[in-house]
């Protein structure tokens, strides 16, 4: 009985998903996290002390 209700709750998540992503406007998680990831480097160069340049890889 486990294997069915499990399977009836991913297949019924699945099917939820596939609607909400065709008929709303969801956002590009992939584009969102590497947004996020060059303006956090940003924010790290602009804010980093100015003797701890390693760009070398040492």
């Amino acid at each position: 009985m486990g294997i069915i209700r499990s399977s009836f709750s991913f297949l019924l998540g699945a099917v939820t998903g596939v609607y909400v992503a065709q008929n709303y406007n969801v956002p590009n998680i992939k584009n969102l996290a590497n947004t996020y990831l060059v303006k956090a480097k940003q924010v790290e160069e602009t804010y980093r002390k100015p003797g701890d340049k390693r760009e070398d890889g040492e």
